[in-house]
Parts: structure tokens; sequence; C-alpha cells
């Protein structure tokens, strides 16, 4: 019995310091994560106050808190805007082309770059691709309208000598052509970086998967349909909720910028979002209460999709972010 016990006790010890050392460990480890800590909780759950100002007449004078309760009135006010539904409609017709046509490109560039297999070709690729992740839209925007300005712009100079067109087009102030400008601006913009993330998925696949198909005969497109493509499955579908969640962020900068607001107002028609009419309301015109309503309007639309978006995904792919 005494040999039993001292066994039990040996035992306990050891458990003991197991899990010492693995207390220890996990403090340095999770000390790492408290400067983000106190970064998410000064920049984004104390501005949370600020939320009731939608609720409340806010004049900057009187305060927040001194600020007369007015309910939803601003709700019911932007609803019932004339630039309601001319805001949404460029909102959802924006945000549904940047999904649609945005969103395939990072995946068909991911599974194109692992048929390279030359892996300097393929950094080099990788590179070159995901650079302009890292520029701001400021340059961006700088280097899109030199390319089609009227005045020496390379488009506009190349497709006069070319016969296309026979005097410049002002691209940036005509309405028909903003949507492609804006697109196609942002997908060169974001697609080599977006594809970083199933490249990894993909480099985590199990070559022989791939022995196995060319043995059985699979040709490289077979391959990629059969083996490398289920693989990132899951990867799309927390990629497409987090999409889906956002559909009604149809972008800010991109937009501000390529339309140089304030002075081309000709444009509003088809770019004016939520991001700009907020902008416009909140800070131009100062009406602060009327701009943080329409925000919060924008942020529980924003929750309502991501949870709908989470229960499909579960049903369709077993995926979900919870």
């Amino acid at each position: 019995m005494k040999s039993i016990e001292k066994g039990k006790d040996s035992i306990k010890e050891r458990k003991k310091f197991c899990l010492g050392n693995k207390s220890k460990t996990q403090l340095s480890l999770q000390s790492m994560v408290v400067p983000g800590v106190i970064y998410m909780f000064i920049f984004s759950y104390i501005p949370l106050f600020g939320i009731i100002i939608a609720f409340k007449d806010y004049d900057i004078v009187t305060g927040i808190l001194n600020s007369p309760w007015v309910g939803f009135k601003y709700f019911k006010e932007f609803l019932t805007s004339p630039n309601f539904g001319m805001v949404m409609r460029n909102t959802l017709l924006i945000s549904t082309l940047k999904l649609v046509v945005g969103f395939p490109f990072p995946i068909i560039f991911a599974l194109m770059l692992n048929e390279i297999k030359c892996m300097g070709a393929r950094k080099a690729f990788q590179t070159i691709t995901y650079l302009p992740h890292f520029m701001s839209w400021v340059v961006i925007s700088g280097m899109v309208m030199s390319l089609l300005s009227i005045d020496g712009g390379q488009v506009n100079e190349a497709l006069m000598k070319l016969g296309v067109i026979k005097e410049p087009v002002n691209w940036i102030s005509t309405p028909k052509y903003f949507l492609p400008i804006l697109i196609g601006t942002g997908i060169w913009k974001e697609f080599g970086f977006c594809a970083i993330i199933y490249i990894a998925a993909i480099s985590g696949v199990n070559p022989e998967l791939y022995e196995a198909c060319s043995i059985d005969g699979a040709s490289r497109l077979k391959q990629m349909l059969v083996v490398t493509l289920p693989a990132i499955i899951p990867q799309i579908a927390i990629t497409l909720i987090m999409k889906l969640a956002s559909i009604l962020n149809a972008g800010f900068s991109d937009i501000l910028l390529l339309t140089n607001e304030g002075q081309n107002t000709i444009m509003r028609n088809v770019s004016d979002v939520i991001e700009t009419y907020v902008y416009r309301m909140g800070l131009k015109s100062q009406r602060y209460s009327y701009a943080t309503a329409v925000g919060l309007f924008k942020s529980v639309v924003s929750i309502t999709m991501l949870v709908l978006s989470n229960k499909l995904s579960a049903k369709l792919t077993d995926t979900t972010l919870w």
C-alpha cells in the first residue's frame, strides 16, 4: 500500500511539474498578445461609446452626454432620404462586382502558380503580384490618373496611335468607365496578396496524392481539379464568409481618390456609396448624429450577413468561423 501511495504522489508531483512548465510557456506566449489586446481595447472598444451619438441630437458644444435623445430619428431620416436608393444601389453594385469578378482571381492565380515547377520563377511571380498591396491608394490613384489623363496619358496616346480613338477620352470623369476602372484597379492591387492564403494551403497538400493521380493517368488539369482545388475549399469558404459579411463595404479610399470627391460631383450617381456618404455627411456637412446612424446601420447589416453566411457555409461545406 505504501508503494502504491508513493507512486501516486510521484505521479502528482510530475503532473504539477508539467503543468508548471506549461503555464510558464503559455504565459510567455500569451504575453505577446497583450500589446494587440491593448491596441484593440483602446482603438476599437472604447470608441464604441460614441455609438450613442446615433440616438442623440449631438452638438459639439453640449457634448455627448448632455445632448438630447432623439431615438431612431436619424435612422428613419436615412431610410426615407432621396439619396438612400442611390447610395444602396451603388454600394451593392460595386461590392457585388468586386466579389463576383475579383474573388476568383486569387484562387485561379494560386492554382496556376502551383503548376510552375521552377521555384525561382514561382517566387518571382508571387513577389511581383503582391507588391501592389503595400502601395497606398494615393499612389495607385495617382498612377491611374496619370495613365488615363487627357494630356499626355499613355492610354490615350497608345489608343490614338492604334487608331482605336480619334481624340483623347476623359476616362476618369466619364461615369460609364468608372466601374471598370475601379474594379480592374482593385483586382490588380489585391489579388496577389489575397492569394497567399491559398498558396499556403496548397503547399500543405501531400505530394503522394499527385503521384497517385499521375499513375492513374490524370492530366495536370485533372490533378488540379481533383487534388488541389478540394484542398483549399475550407480557405475559400472562410474567405467567402468574410467577403459576404462586408458586402456593404464597397470601398472608401479607392472611390474617394479615383473620383476626386468634392471636385468631380458628376460621378456621384455611380460612385457614391455608404462610406463616401458618411464621410460627406459627417465631416463635410458636420451632421455627426446622422452620419453615425448611417454607419451603425451598415454595421448591423454586416453582422447579419456574417451570421447568415456562416450558417450557409456550415450547411454546404461544414466549414464555419465559429
